[in-house]
């Protein structure tokens, strides 16, 4: 399978922000469309437990609190220290190595102090393939993002734990790198410059010091919580490698909740993309309808960036739908990757 080749629409992308209402939003999302070449081989629901994974959702949903009980949680905050000290420790006691990336990132508002921890877990091979989510919130007031991105986050942490277990048994083939990305969030407004300072310093970081041809793959985490689970396919992302998360979501039963309709959205994914490196975005950008304060046809994202983000809004169930998906497909990745 070649993963070598993303496919970005900067057209539609583009008609897409003529149409967006202005200041609506702080990522681009295009219009919706069927990906008619891009439906997994399997399509029914086929509910099989037994070949999902240990992902547990109410762990990962422990660690979606820890980060809402620091309160909010953007770049440069407290908060967002203490985060990271959790972070830090959860991934340690996994026996992975950890280590902290600070840099410090030039904003519309001056020089922010940000930080990027990674959890390291090699394989056989010295190759790379990354699970990401960013972890800063919106700066914002009373903004606690359970959703964005403290789901992902907490999720990614389960993840890390499940696949750290297995590998004692069976190590995998190729390296592995737990990325919790910093100031992926705008600190005033979402432009190519303000915004996804943690993964564009990371893959600079890593062009610099010529490192970044280990990279092989990245599969990013961000809103996957929402209790209406809802994963429509990005976009811009790497198409074989969405293909291949949609059929294993298919096959063990989730088929319901990765949709095939399209979107397209800028996130922590598009660093690697223009890095040349096959890339794809699990998020759910349909959070809360809201029906009951605007009926129905109303806002299709009401709490995105709103203190309604909160931890009533994220399901355990959720995140464990999207933690075994990317768990069973990890070596599925892997193995595409070295053909």
């Amino acid at each position: 399978m070649d993963l070598s080749q993303s496919q970005p629409c900067a057209v539609a992308l583009a008609a897409l922000l003529l149409i967006a209402p202005a200041g609506c939003r702080d990522r681009s999302a295009g219009a919706s469309g069927t990906a008619e070449q891009s439906k997994p081989a399997v399509t029914a629901e086929q509910p099989a437990p037994e070949s999902r994974s240990a992902f547990d959702g109410a762990r990962a949903f422990e660690h979606v609190k820890r980060q809402v009980d620091f309160g909010p949680r953007p770049s440069g905050s407290p908060a967002l220290a203490e985060t990271r000290k959790y972070l830090k420790s959860e991934l340690a006691s996994y026996g992975l190595t950890v280590r902290e990336e600070p840099f410090t990132a030039e904003t519309p508002t001056g020089k922010v102090a940000m930080v990027n921890v990674v959890g390291e877990l090699p394989g056989r091979s010295p190759e790379v393939v990354i699970l990401a989510s960013h972890f800063d919130t919106k700066r914002m007031e009373n903004f606690l993002g359970a959703n964005d991105a403290g789901s992902s986050t907490g999720a990614l942490l389960e993840i890390a734990r499940v696949v750290a277990a297995e590998a004692k048994a069976k190590p995998l083939d190729m390296t592995v790198q737990f990325v919790f990305f910093d100031g992926e969030e705008a600190v005033v407004q979402w432009t190519d410059e303000d915004s996804t300072y943690g993964s564009r310093h990371f893959v600079e970081a890593r062009e610099d010091d010529g490192s970044i041809s280990k990279i092989r793959a990245l599969v990013l985490l961000d809103m996957v919580g929402d209790k209406d689970l809802q994963i429509e396919r990005e976009g811009n992302s790497t198409r074989t490698l969405t293909d291949l998360i949609w059929k294993t979501a298919a096959e063990i039963g989730y088929a319901k909740h990765f949709s095939n309709q399209v979107h397209y959205i800028e996130d922590d994914h598009v660093p690697f993309l223009q890095a040349g490196i096959p890339a794809v975005d699990i998020i759910d950008f349909r959070f809360g309808t809201a029906r009951t304060g605007y009926g129905p046809g109303g806002p299709e994202n009401a709490y995105w960036h709103t203190p309604q983000d909160t931890l009533d809004k994220v399901s355990a169930e959720s995140l464990k739908v999207v933690g075994d998906t990317v768990v069973v497909a990890l070596p599925r990745i892997i193995a595409a990757l070295k053909r």
